[in-house]
C-alpha cells in the first residue's frame, strides 16, 4: 500500500524470514558461522539459542542457502511430536521411503535410518538433522536425538545435528537426566539483541534491500526504534512497518520520532512518552524547589525564629512547587484516562455508521438518492451517472482526489465503522456524525484508519477507460477542455477532440504537478483528480482553492 509513497519496491519490514534481508551484524555473522561449522564439520552437537524475535530463523534460512553440495539437510520446524514421528519426519525429510511395517517402530525406523546413513557416507555425502524451536522436545524425543548421534563408522559419525531454540532450551538441556546429551554438544552459540548502532544499520540495511534511495527515517526517529525495541529485530519490523503506514496515511514522506512512538503504542496497545519527558519533569521540579527554597529564605524577616518562619511559610512552598511541576514532580509522566475525542463520537454514534447510513449520507452530497436493500451501493450509483472508487489509500490521496468520500474506520475493540469524510484541512478531517460534521485532529484519525476509502465522482462517460495519444471523442474533448478550464483559458472555439502530441505534454504537466506517475495517459486516477480539480460550486469537495490555501 505504501510502497510506491516511499519508492520501495516491497515491504522492507515482512516478518517472514527471508535470507535477502539478513543483516550481519557481528554476532549473527558469528552464529551463522557457527552453524556452517557444525555442516562442514563432523561430530556432536551444535546448540544456537536466542530471544524471541531475535532473528534464529531467518539464520536458518540463510543456512540453507549457502549449504554445500554435498550436504542434505533435514529441517525440522515443529518438533513437538513424539520419538516415532520425530523419526518418520528426519525419514520423510532426507525423501527416505518407510514401509507401513516399519511405522510406529523405533527399531525399524532407527534401522532404516542407519542404513541411509552408511550409504550417504559411502556417497561421500554428510547428512545433518536441524532441528528449529528446539525448546520445544520433549525428554523421550531428545533421549532418541542423544541415540542417533551413536549411529557413526570407526572414525566420524554420520549424522550432523544441530539444535536451534530459545534460552529454555538452555536449561532443558541442563537437566541432570539429560546430561549425557549435553557433553556431546560442541558448540554453542546465544544471540544477542541489537546495539543501538546495529539496530539503525540493520533498518536502513532493510531499506536499501527493499529499494530505498532516501533516508526515510530520521536520526531521532532511528534512535526511537532501538530504544521501543530494545533491538529484537522482530520488533524493529513491526514498528517500522507500522510507522511506514501512518506516515503514509499522513501523507507525510519523512518519518519522525513521535510516528515511531505512535507506532509502538499501537503494536504494544500502550503510549508511550518520549524519552526526555520525565527526565525534564523530574529537574523541573527540582529546580522549582530550589527557586520556592530561596524564596522562603529571602523573605522571611531578619531575626525571625527559622522553625517558625518555615511553619508560616511550608504550604505556600507546597503549593508553588505543586503548581511548577504538576503531576509529573515525582519524575513520572500521567497519561489522560479519559477516551480518546474520536472513540467517544463512535460510540455515541455507532447506529450511524452502518453501510447504509453512510452510504445515504454520501449519496445525498451528491444530490442523489440511496435506497437501502435496492442494490449494491455502486450499482445505484452508477444509474444516476456516478461511479464508485475503492481503494486503500493515504490523507494525500483523499486531497488529490477532492471529494467526499467513505472512510472504513476500526475502533479499539475490532468494531467496524463506516463514517463520511466531507472536508480536510491540514491538521482536521471533518465527519459526519451526528448532526453537525466533527472535526477530528488527523493523527488521532490514522489510529483508526488503515487507509481504506469509497468514494463517488462523476466521469465524463461511462464506464471509464484510459485516454492515451491518437485517441479521440467525447471523452478527449472533456479531458481538454478540464485542462483548459484549470488554467484559466476560455474560448468559444470548437475544442479539439483528438488527443495529440500537445495535449500528451499537457497531461504529463498535470500528473507531475500532482505527484501522480507520469506516463501523458489519463487513467483513471488522473482523471478523477482532474475531476476533482475543476468541479463546480455545486459539486460536493472536500475544500475549495480558498479554505486550503492553493
Amino acid at each position: 500500500m505504501y510502497l510506491t509513497f516511499f519508492g520501495l519496491n516491497e515491504k522492507p519490514f515482512a516478518i517472514t524470514p527471508d535470507p535477502r534481508y539478513l543483516y550481519l551484524s557481528e554476532r549473527h555473522a558469528e552464529a551463522l558461522a557457527h552453524l556452517l561449522y557444525g555442516i562442514n564439520e563432523a561430530g556432536g552437537f551444535v546448540q544456537l539459542t536466542g530471544e524471541v524475535g531475535t532473528g534464529k530463523t531467518t539464520i536458518v534460512r540463510s543456512l540453507l542457502a549457502q549449504t554445500p553440495r554435498d550436504a542434505e539437510i533435514a529441517l525440522i520446524l515443529n518438533p513437538r511430536m513424539t520419538a516415532p514421528e520425530f523419526l518418520l519426519t528426519i525419514c520423510e525429510e532426507l525423501g527416505i521411503g518407510v514401509p507401513d511395517s516399519a511405522l510406529g517402530s523405533l527399531k525399524d525406523l532407527v534401522d532404516i535410518l542407519s542404513h541411509y546413513l552408511l550409504r550417504a557416507h559411502a556417497a561421500g555425502k554428510r547428512v545433518v538433522l536441524v532441528v528449529d524451536e528446539a525448546q520445544n522436545l520433549s525428554p523421550d524425543v531428545l533421549e532418541q536425538v542423544r541415540l542417533l548421534t551413536n549411529l557413526e563408522t570407526n572414525t566420524q559419525k554420520l549424522l550432523q545435528i544441530i539444535l536451534i531454540g530459545q534460552p529454555e532450551l538452555r536449561e532443558l538441556l541442563a537437566r541432570n537426566e539429560l546430561r549425557q546429551l549435553a557433553q556431546r554438544i560442541t558448540g554453542r552459540y546465544h544471540l544477542n539483541p541489537l546495539s543501538r548502532e546495529e539496530t539503525l544499520a540493520y533498518v536502513r540495511h532493510r531499506l536499501r534491500v527493499a529499494g530505498a534511495t532516501t533516508d526515510i527515517f530520521s536520526p531521532t526517529a532511528l534512535a526511537e526504534v532501538f530504544r521501543l525495541s530494545q533491538g529484537v529485530p522482530r520488533v524493529i519490523n513491526v514498528i517500522c512497518d507500522r510507522a511506514l503506514l501512518g506516515a503514509y496515511s499522513l501523507d507525510r514522506h519523512r518519518i519522525t520520532s513521535p510516528l515511531v512512538r505512535h507506532a509502538a503504542s499501537e503494536v504494544f496497545g500502550r503510549r508511550f512518552a518520549p524519552q526526555w519527558l520525565p527526565w525534564a519533569a523530574t529537574a523541573g521540579a527540582v529546580g522549582m524547589l530550589l527557586i520556592a527554597t530561596l524564596l522562603f529564605f529571602n523573605a522571611r524577616p531578619m531575626g525571625a525564629p527559622a522553625a517558625a518562619a518555615g511553619t508560616q511559610r511550608a504550604p505556600g512552598i507546597a503549593e508553588a512547587v505543586a503548581a511548577a511541576a504538576g503531576p509529573a514532580a515525582a519524575g513520572t509522566v500521567k497519561v489522560a484516562t479519559a477516551p480518546p475525542h474520536l472513540a467517544e463520537l463512535l460510540r455515541q454514534h455507532a447506529a450511524e455508521t452502518d453501510t447504509d447510513g453512510a452510504f445515504a449520507r454520501l449519496f445525498g452530497l451528491w444530490g442523489t438518492k440511496y435506497a437501502a436493500g435496492a442494490g449494491e451501493p455502486c450499482s445505484q450509483a452508477a444509474a444516476q451517472g456516478l461511479e464508485c472508487v475503492t481503494e486503500r489509500g493515504s490523507f494525500g490521496q483523499l486531497r488529490l482526489y477532492n471529494h467526499p468520500a467513505i472512510l472504513l474506520l476500526t475502533d479499539a475493540a475490532g468494531g467496524a465503522h463506516q463514517v463520511v469524510l466531507t472536508g480536510l484541512d491540514d491538521e482536521h478531517a471533518h465527519l459526519e456524525l451526528g448532526a453537525a460534521p466533527q472535526a477530528v485532529p488527523l493523527g488521532e484519525l490514522s489510529r483508526y484508519w488503515m487507509g481504506d476509502f469509497v468514494m463517488l465522482w462523476r466521469p465524463a462517460s461511462s464506464p471509464v477507460k484510459a485516454l492515451s495519444a491518437g485517441m479521440r471523442g467525447t471523452d478527449v474533448r472533456w479531458l481538454r477542455q478540464s485542462l483548459q478550464q484549470l488554467h484559466g483559458q476560455h474560448s468559444d472555439a470548437v475544442v479539439s477532440d483528438v488527443f495529440d502530441e500537445g495535449l500528451t505534454r499537457e497531461v504529463r504537466e498535470f500528473q507531475r504537478q500532482h505527484q501522480l506517475s507520469v506516463d501523458g495517459i489519463a487513467g483513471l486516477q488522473t482523471q478523477i483528480a482532474l475531476a476533482g480539480a475543476v468541479a463546480g460550486p455545486n459539486g460536493p469537495l472536500l475544500f475549495t482553492a480558498n479554505t486550503h490555501g492553493g
